[in-house]
């Protein structure tokens, strides 16, 4: 997707402009991925604001010899530099033009204190400037090949589950870890390169645990059975919780389960463009709060998701902004209750102007397994 790929280069062009920048240094590599296609694990990447699509002369990408044959396929419409240490490769290139290059942005939020310091003396009399954010700015906004990765994502991690439920994978005698693994199983089998992250299986009072790790903890018949997991497909990716019963759910079960997603759909009513993070968050937690449950809602309701699990915006009394069109985020609630057992229903949604797109299908009626 060169064409995709310029197309971003060019709207960082127009954020470095606004900031009187001749050029920025990107080092983060999933920026890198995000402006070039570029999948190894080493490389830099110069982007000047004096470039147009389709003349991009002084824009260049560098990365080691490992990788000479996949950044010909992958990086073909920029000029290459095979080196190592590739940041310092560019930051000389840009040192040796110092007349180019006055002002020279660089990604803060991704080098160290020793490293800022070899970039500024390889950038020789080049003015080294502060620029976190910029890239993540752009990727706020998702454009439909993205969607459409983020779509096939969370179809894995669907299919995945329906599969494990139907062969009998959440049963009594199991162990959280068995199911984690027979889980993610699944989802390489639905297409995913992977997990998106560590699958969270959690189990009788470890489902009141939010991020409890998945063990050698045995399913009984009663338990509340948590699971937070998702798929990668083409560098995105999905996250999804559900939380089923094994056998009949008792009161205390059915009722908590009926809160939490009454707290999730009036989080995703509230969803709309311009609407304030924090106003989102509210709407759902309000539900809660008002049944008296307030306190065991223990993390705030959502995050972004894309080429990292956890993206911005935060849907959280601590958030900041407002809900673009093209955001791709997860609204999921829960309630904790120590000792006894927790329930977390999530989806990943994508912002639309009228109604958001739910990408992750599988209902969220209480399954009694």
């Amino acid at each position: 997707m060169p064409e995709t790929h310029a197309h971003r280069r060019h709207a960082l062009r127009d954020q470095l402009r606004e900031r009187e920048l001749d050029a920025m240094l990107v080092t983060g590599l999933l920026n890198i991925r995000y402006l070039t296609g570029f999948t190894g694990s080493n490389a830099a990447l110069v982007v000047h604001a004096a470039d147009e699509p389709g003349t991009e002369s002084r824009t260049v990408f560098c990365t080691d010899g490992r990788y000479l044959i996949q950044a010909e396929a992958q990086v073909p419409d920029l000029e290459r530099v095979i080196d190592r240490p590739s940041d310092l490769a560019l930051a000389e290139r840009i040192g040796a033009d110092a007349a180019g290059h006055r002002r020279v942005g660089f990604e803060s939020q991704h080098v160290t204190v020793d490293g800022r310091d070899l970039l500024a003396a390889a950038v020789s009399e080049a003015e080294l400037v502060r620029a976190p954010g910029l890239v993540e700015q752009l990727r706020l906004i998702k454009d439909e090949t993205e969607i459409d990765a983020l779509r096939m994502a969370c179809a894995a991690a669907d299919r995945a589950l329906a599969d494990l439920i139907a062969h009998g994978g959440l049963r009594p005698g199991r162990t959280e870890l068995e199911v984690a693994r027979e889980l993610e199983t699944r989802m390489l089998d639905h297409g995913a390169a992977g997990p998106s992250f560590e699958t969270i299986i959690a189990a009788g009072a470890n489902s009141a645990v939010p991020h409890h790790r998945p063990t050698d903890a045995v399913l009984a018949a009663g338990d509340l059975v948590k699971m937070d997991f998702g798929a990668l497909v083409d560098g995105y990716h999905s996250d999804m919780t559900r939380t089923v019963v094994l056998g009949k759910a008792a009161d205390w079960q059915r009722e908590i389960y009926e809160l939490v997603r009454a707290s999730q759909a009036a989080g995703r009513a509230a969803l709309a463009v311009d609407a304030d993070v924090k106003a989102v968050d509210t709407a759902a937690r309000k539900v809660i709060e008002d049944a008296g449950y307030g306190e065991q809602f223990l993390h705030g309701l959502g995050h972004g998701v894309g080429l990292e699990i956890h993206e911005a915006p935060a849907l959280s009394q601590r958030g900041d902004g407002r809900i673009g069109a093209g955001m791709a985020v997860t609204v999921e609630p829960g309630v904790y209750l120590a000792g006894q057992g927790g329930v977390r229903i999530e989806d990943t949604l994508v912002v639309r102007p009228s109604t958001p797109e739910l990408l992750t299908l599988t209902t969220k009626e209480l399954v009694e397994v």
